[in-house]
C-alpha cells in the first residue's frame, strides 16, 4: 500500500534557514547531501539561495528533469521592475514527489495580473505578482526579443500600461 507511505522528513542537514513564519511544504533530494526544499516563501536551491514564488519566470518538468529560469532585474523604474530571464537550473530529481506540482501551483498562484500588449516594434508583458508576506502586489514587465526598451516612446507607453494595470486591480474605495 504504497499510497499510506509518507515521504520521510527532511533531514536536519538538508534544512534551510528558514524565516520565523515559513514553513516545508515538501522537498526533493538531489544529488548526494543536497535537496530543493519547497515552502510557503518560495523554492530553496542547493546553493542555499531562496527564490520567491514571484522571482520564478518558468518551472518546466520532464518527469526527470526539473528547469527553474529565475526572472532577474534589468532596470529599476518608479513603480515597476523590467525582468529578464536569468541563468537556468536544471535539477535531476529520481524521488520527485509532489515537488514539480507545488512548485506548479505555487508560481502560477503568485501571478494576480497579467497582460501582452504589442508595440510597433516588439512587445510587452505587463505582470502584477503576490509576493508572500507583503501586501499588495509587486508589478514587472518582461519585453518581447527585439523590442526597443529604452526608447523614450516605448518607455511611456509601458509607464502607462503599468498605470493602468494597477488601477485595473486597484479594489473601489
Amino acid at each position: 500500500m504504497s499510497f499510506l507511505r509518507r515521504k520521510p522528513k527532511l533531514p536536519p542537514a538538508l534544512r534551510p534557514a528558514l524565516e520565523p513564519e515559513e514553513r516545508v511544504l515538501t522537498w526533493a533530494p538531489v544529488g548526494d547531501g543536497q535537496a530543493l526544499v519547497a515552502t510557503n516563501r518560495g523554492l530553496w536551491l542547493p546553493s542555499g539561495k531562496r527564490l520567491g514564488w514571484h522571482e520564478i519566470h518558468k518551472a518546466a518538468w520532464s518527469g526527470r528533469e526539473l528547469r527553474i529560469t529565475p526572472a532577474e532585474v534589468a532596470e529599476e523604474r518608479d513603480d515597476y521592475t523590467v525582468l529578464v530571464d536569468g541563468p537556468v537550473d536544471a535539477f535531476l530529481l529520481l524521488e520527485p514527489g509532489d515537488l514539480p506540482d507545488q512548485i506548479r501551483t505555487r508560481v502560477t498562484r503568485s501571478v494576480a495580473y497579467t497582460s501582452h500588449h504589442p508595440l510597433t516594434a516588439g512587445g510587452v508583458r505587463v505582470v502584477g505578482r503576490r509576493v508572500s508576506g507583503l501586501n499588495g502586489l509587486s508589478w514587472a514587465v518582461r519585453y518581447d526579443a527585439n523590442t526597443p526598451v529604452t526608447l523614450d516612446a516605448v518607455v511611456e507607453l509601458t509607464d502607462e500600461l503599468v498605470s493602468a494595470a494597477k488601477g485595473a486591480t486597484t479594489p473601489p474605495d
